[in-house]
């Protein structure tokens, strides 16, 4: 009898994996994971000067907010505003009690330019050295508060908030409580951070997938709440614990039905148009959606020459220009517009790559 089971277990194990091959490929017998791939291809005409498309322009300054001041962008009006990153730790320095002067000298400078403000709000880092969260809440009452981001090596590369602990989701909530009340209306927008966290149960007993995916759900439906009149976008990009297409457990897809669910717009770092990752995930995502919210894309460090600041192969801090390269910009906004139908580009501040590719491609159409 056992060896009658173990036979009918083999089989039953091999028809699974034959049904997941199959159904893997569409009726074409293309892989269901490359059926994007060559998408960018109708996109290779397109040129610069970059026409008007009622896309909102901004530049992503990431912490580098120093760099806005006197910035070219400020003279081309095709750029709305600038995107800056603040960190949870630089806003709240000790358990409610709020520092925003930094957001609002921005805010302030900008608005004398005719910009606007769009805030990323850090709650992960990609340092060893920084955690980006209140040293209160590294303490045992907070389960320490962060947790170390890992490579599939095993090398720590960052630090994440503990977005899946109660009482770290709730001193969240209540520093966007406390935001909205200052800026709700005044500044265009605000996004949190991408879903794309390298954790596991072995970084945390306490974390799991599914209670990660309800806490991104809270944590968006707490800015939603807190803010009503300006822009609202989650970065959904990744999820642990599932690889689309093959390894859907509806994790990424719950994010962004939820988004358009409460009024949160979607959307990610990394323009990447010849990635599979990024191809079967966020762009997959909002490429086959059908959304009334705001749709956004960040073309981050690398992106300008097809590459991301994960990748082994690169280090941006080393990148000074890639030579003879073909400007992607074009091919980037035209992607982003018919594929992707957005309503708002972050654009990296990164050199050489935004003055010499970026600035001439939006300062005259």
């Amino acid at each position: 009898m056992i060896a009658r089971f173990l036979i009918v277990s083999i089989h039953v194990k091999y028809a699974l994996t034959l049904l997941v091959l199959f159904t893997s490929l569409n009726l074409s017998g293309q892989n269901k994971a490359d059926r994007y791939l060559k998408a960018y291809q109708q996109y290779l005409d397109a040129s610069c000067p970059i026409k008007e498309s009622g896309i909102k322009h901004f530049v992503f300054f990431a912490r580098n907010r120093e760099k806005i001041i006197d910035h070219p962008f400020l003279e081309i009006p095709r750029f709305k505003g600038a995107q800056v990153m603040y960190a949870w730790q630089q806003l709240e320095p000790a358990p409610g009690q709020y520092d925003f002067s930094l957001i609002q000298e921005d805010y302030d400078y900008l608005a004398a330019k005719g910009k606007k403000l769009f805030i990323q709000l850090q709650d992960a880092t990609f340092s060893t050295a920084y955690k980006g969260v209140p040293n209160y809440l590294l303490t045992k009452e907070y389960a320490g508060g962060a947790v170390p981001q890992r490579s599939d090596a095993g090398k720590q590369e960052g630090w994440v908030a503990k977005r899946w602990h109660p009482k770290v989701q709730a001193r969240f909530a209540l520093l966007l409580e406390a935001l909205g009340k200052a800026f709700d209306g005044k500044i265009e927008g605000i996004n949190l951070q991408e879903t794309a966290i390298s954790v596991s149960k072995k970084d945390d007993p306490s974390f799991s997938e599914v209670l990660y995916v309800e806490a991104i759900k809270r944590n968006m439906n707490a800015l939603k709440k807190a803010f009503r009149r300006s822009t609202t976008l989650q970065y959904a990009n990744f999820i642990p614990g599932e690889w689309l297409p093959y390894n859907d457990k509806g994790y990424l897809k719950a994010v962004y039905a939820y988004g358009q669910e409460i009024g949160v717009g979607l959307g990610g770092p990394d323009l990447m148009v010849r990635r599979k990752g990024q191809l079967n995930h966020l762009i997959a995502l909002m490429h086959e959606g059908e959304f009334t919210v705001p749709l956004a894309i960040a073309i981050q460090d690398g992106n300008y020459i097809g590459q991301t600041g994960a990748d082994d192969d690169y280090d941006e801090s080393k990148d000074e220009g890639r030579a003879g390269r073909t400007n992607l910009v074009p091919l980037l906004h035209a992607f982003a517009k018919d594929f992707l139908n957005v309503n708002y580009m972050f654009w990296s501040n990164q050199k050489p790559y935004f003055s010499e590719d970026v600035i001439p491609c939006f300062s005259s159409d």
